[in-house]
């Protein structure tokens, strides 16, 4: 799957390893969650959104995960690439409510697909803040009309 076989948000490439595995040769289900995680900052640390020295560089960075939902469909039973396709559904004030799906390179199959809600935190008060405009900015080609 490319970008130019999709027609909103993006796809990363990331690999499934040997210990993302469980006993039965399959994916385990908790490395969905972190391979999408791996994908997402990936996107955003190419883009200057991401942590330096154990500090954000910039506010934007220091966001939480808030809701994660996933629907598996088939197992991967084993190692190397595979495709995370994730897109916005929603830019809010403080949240952005991602789509995603995890499937095989050519975007054939698809593995198991979800959502997750990231809510931008102030620093100093640990309550929820705005996304600043240069977020909203680079999150422009996510955002799924």
């Amino acid at each position: 799957m490319t970008s130019a076989t999709i027609s909103y948000g993006v796809v990363e490439h990331t690999p499934v390893h040997f210990d993302d595995l469980d006993a039965m040769g399959i994916l385990h289900n908790s490395r969905y969650a972190v391979l999408v995680e791996r994908a997402v900052s990936k996107w955003w640390t190419e883009r200057g959104v991401s942590f330096t020295g154990g500090r954000p560089t910039t506010p934007d960075a220091f966001n939480v995960v808030r809701e994660y939902a996933i629907t598996f469909h088939r197992p991967v039973t084993g190692v190397g690439d595979i495709a995370i396709h994730f897109w916005l559904d929603k830019l809010g004030t403080t949240s952005a409510a991602y789509g995603f799906r995890v499937t095989s390179l050519d975007g054939a199959t698809v593995y198991a697909e979800g959502r997750r809600v990231n809510v931008r935190l102030d620093a100093a008060t640990m309550r929820p803040a705005p996304w600043t405009d240069h977020a909203r900015e680079t999150a422009a080609p996510l955002i799924r009309a």
